[in-house]
C-alpha cells in the first residue's frame, strides 16, 4: 500500500470540503502509478522467464542479475523487483532523493540531493558506473528509472566539476528552462547521461523499467536518458544556453566544453546506430495518464461530472494558471445551476525566478489563479507535484479559490506582492497561519514521480 502523510499541516489549520474532495482524487491519482505496483503490473517471473510485455528474458542464460538506478520513485520499484527476483539479484545500487527510501534486502540505496546534484549523487553515481563496467554479455542489468534522475545521476565528464554543473543547473531552473532544454544540456556535460550508461553496461543485457515524469514520455528526455539513444547535440545544448541568454555568466568549463564538443572535440551522446544500444531495451510502466485516469474514476465514484482537459500543460506557472482560469470560468458560466463539475489537468511548468523568495511551480500556480479567479464563487484548485515534493520546499502544492486574494488582504498580506518576488511558499504559510486555514497542501514524499496534477472543482450555485 502507498503510505501518504495527512494533507493537513499537522491537523492545526481548517480545510475546507472542496479541499477535502479535491485531496481525496490526488490521493487516488498518485495510488495508482504507485511505482511498486507499476513494477508488478508490467513485469512477473514465469517458468525461470522474466517478462515484461511481449519481452522475456531466460534467467538461466545470466550468470548475474545487477540493479541499478535513480530517480525519486526508484526505491519502491527496487521494492518490488525484490520481491519479483529476491536472491537472483547479485548486486543492487539506486541513488534516491534524500528522505525518499523504503526499507530493502538487496539492493543499497544512496541518498542525495535534487534538484541541484551533490557529491554524494556523484559518488553514488561512479559506484553505478564501475558495475556496469564490471558487467558482460552473462550478466543482466535492470535499471530502474523515474524523474529526478536527472539531478541525481552525477557523473561529469572530466573538465567539468560538480560546482560547475550546480551552477549551471541553477541558472537554467531559475531562467525557466523546460526539463527538454535543461536535460539537453546536462546530457553534454555527463558520462552517464545520454546513452552513457548503456554504453558502459555493453555488452551485458539491459532492461531499463521507466516511471515517466515527462510530457509526452520522450526516452531521451526522461531522467536525460541514460540508456537511450540521445536526439541532441552540442549544437541544441548551447542554443538553450543562448536563448536564456547565460553565455556570460555560464562556468567557463561548462562553455569551454559545449564549444568543444560543437567543434567535434569531445565525443557525441549516443545516437540511435550505436551497437550498444541493440542490447537494451526501455520499457515505460506508468506515466501521467494512469494518474489522470485513476483521479477521473474517483471523482465520478465522489458523483462529480469529470473532465480532463489536459495532460500536457506546460509554460510559464503564471500563463498556465490564466489559462486554467478562463477554461473554469467558460464551464461554470455552461453549467446548470446546482451542478457540479471537476476538471483535471496535468503536466509541468516552470517558472521563471525573478525575486528571492521561496517557492515552486506548483505554489506559484495557485497563487496567480487566486489573483485570476478573485471574488469568485463555486472554484477552487489543488494544485500539486506527484512526488510531494514542490521546488525546494516540503509542501507538495497548495490549494486557491476566489476567496484567498480577500482574505489574505484582511490579514494584511498583499497576494501581488508575494507573486511578484516568487514567494508563493511563504504566502500560504503566513495565510494559514493568519486564517487558520488549510491552503497549504502538504503529504510528504509520495514514493511515486508522474509530474504535477492540477484539479479544478467548480460548482454552479443556484
Amino acid at each position: 500500500m502507498l503510505k501518504m502523510m495527512s494533507p493537513q499541516p499537522g491537523g492545526a489549520a481548517s480545510a475546507l470540503p472542496e479541499q477535502n474532495i479535491l485531496a481525496e482524487i490526488f490521493n487516488a491519482a498518485v495510488a495508482a502509478v504507485d511505482p511498486c505496483n507499476a513494477v508488478l503490473n508490467s513485469v512477473h517471473v514465469e517458468n525461470d522467464r522474466l517478462v515484461v510485455g511481449r519481452k522475456s528474458y531466460d534467467l538461466g542464460a545470466f550468470e548475474r542479475l545487477v540493479v541499478v538506478g535513480a530517480g525519486k520513485a526508484t526505491a519502491r520499484m527496487a521494492l518490488a523487483v525484490e520481491s519479483l527476483l529476491g536472491n537472483r539479484i547479485a548486486a543492487g545500487l539506486i541513488v534516491v532523493k534524500e528522505g525518499h527510501t523504503v526499507p530493502l534486502s538487496i539492493v543499497e540505496q544512496v541518498e542525495a540531493s535534487h534538484p541541484v546534484p551533490n557529491e554524494a549523487g556523484q559518488v553514488g553515481t561512479q559506484r553505478i558506473l564501475q558495475l556496469m563496467r564490471n558487467a558482460d554479455d552473462k550478466t543482466l542489468v535492470i535499471c530502474l528509472l523515474s524523474g529526478g534522475a536527472s539531478a541525481l545521476l552525477v557523473a561529469p565528464e572530466e573538465d567539468v566539476t560538480l560546482r560547475d554543473k550546480q551552477e549551471t543547473t541553477r541558472l537554467l531552473l531559475n531562467a525557466g528552462a523546460s526539463i527538454n532544454e535543461l536535460n539537453a544540456v546536462r546530457k553534454h556535460l555527463s558520462a552517464i547521461k545520454g546513452g552513457r550508461l548503456a554504453e558502459a553496461a555493453y555488452p551485458a543485457q539491459l532492461l531499463t523499467l521507466i516511471l515517466s515524469d515527462v510530457i509526452g514520455d520522450p526516452l531521451d528526455v526522461i531522467a536525460s536518458g541514460p540508456t537511450a539513444a540521445d536526439s541532441s547535440t552540442f549544437a541544441d545544448a548551447w542554443s538553450v544556453i543562448a536563448k536564456f541568454g547565460l553565455q556570460k555568466t555560464l562556468p567557463s568549463h561548462v562553455a569551454d566544453h559545449l564549444r568543444r564538443g560543437i567543434a567535434r572535440k569531445e565525443l557525441e551522446t549516443v545516437k540511435a546506430n550505436d551497437a550498444c544500444l541493440g542490447k537494451t531495451d526501455n520499457v515505460i510502466i506508468a506515466g501521467i495518464r494512469q494518474a489522470l485516469s485513476a483521479a477521473q474514476a474517483k471523482a465520478r465514484r465522489l458523483g462529480l461530472e469529470s473532465i480532463t482537459i489536459s495532460d500536457a500543460l506546460q509554460g510559464e506557472a503564471r500563463d498556465a494558471a490564466h489559462s486554467l482560469a478562463q477554461t473554469a470560468l467558460s464551464e461554470l458560466a455552461l453549467m446548470k445551476p446546482g451542478k457540479q463539475r471537476c476538471l483535471l489537468c496535468g503536466g509541468e511548468t516552470t517558472v521563471t525566478v525573478r525575486g528571492n523568495g521561496r517557492g515552486g511551480r506548483n505554489q506559484e500556480l495557485a497563487l496567480a489563479f487566486a489573483l485570476e479567479i478573485d471574488g469568485v464563487s463555486g472554484v477552487s484548485l489543488l494544485s500539486a507535484g506527484t512526488d510531494g515534493g514542490d521546488g525546494p520546499t516540503d509542501a507538495a502544492g497548495a490549494f486557491a479559490d476566489g476567496n484567498i486574494v480577500a482574505l489574505a488582504r484582511s490579514h494584511g498580506i498583499d497576494p501581488l506582492r508575494y507573486l511578484d518576488r516568487n514567494d508563493s511558499y511563504d504566502f500560504f504559510r503566513q495565510l494559514d497561519a493568519a486564517s487558520g486555514m488549510q491552503y497549504h497542501f502538504k503529504t510528504g514524499p509520495t514514493g511515486t514521480n508522474v509530474m504535477d496534477i492540477q484539479f479544478l472543482l467548480l460548482h454552479k450555485l443556484e
